[in-house]
């Protein structure tokens, strides 16, 4: 027998099933020893930095909701195994309900290539401020509070914001995290 030629093909998916719709496929796989026509499957994630309890936490969240990559050969079962599983709405292709149309490389490459520069660059943020510019405080004690950044300390990742408080114009030291822009 020669050897299976596997393709990148995009699974869709119930958004915010994702995770189930790969442990089930893995699950699927494994039972009807499907293993030498699938190689990986993967969720895109993206590392995102939110505000719990006052402290900066680290989340992942799914990089392109509704989808799931996956590296097979689509030959015999394997097709219908997975258009099987639960939550899967099907194959991304050209046509509705046609043939899966495989991924280009460029794009694997590329999609592969973002999950793993957000990983490599968690901690590496821009400075998102300027000084002049109005913020608003969105964590701590001044939360909702409306002020202009005054100075930023890009080393500690923190601002110096001037905020009105009772008429009175008082200056604020603010992480990052605790104010966004002004719109």
């Amino acid at each position: 027998m020669g050897e299976i030629v596997k393709k990148w093909y995009v699974i869709r998916a119930v958004s915010g099933k994702e995770k189930k719709v790969k442990e089930y496929l893995e699950l699927e796989i494994s039972r009807m020893k499907l293993g030498d026509y699938v190689n990986q499957i993967l969720i895109p994630m993206e590392k995102v930095f939110k505000i719990q309890n006052g402290k900066k936490a680290l989340k992942e969240k799914v990089f392109l909701p509704g989808y799931v990559i996956i590296e097979a050969a689509l030959v015999g079962e394997v097709k219908h195994v997975i258009k099987g599983i639960p939550n899967v709405i099907g194959f991304l292709g050209t046509v509705k309900g046609g043939e899966p149309v495989p991924m280009r490389m460029s794009e694997v490459n590329r999609i592969i290539g973002k999950v793993d520069e957000l990983a490599e660059h968690e901690e590496e943020m821009k400075v998102p401020f300027i000084v002049g510019e109005p913020v608003k405080v969105i964590d701590g004690p001044f939360n909702n509070f409306t002020g202009v950044v005054d100075e930023i300390n890009e080393d500690k990742k923190k601002l110096k914001v001037m905020v009105k408080i009772f008429g009175r114009k008082n200056l604020l030291e603010l992480s990052y995290m605790q104010v966004e822009k002004d719109s």
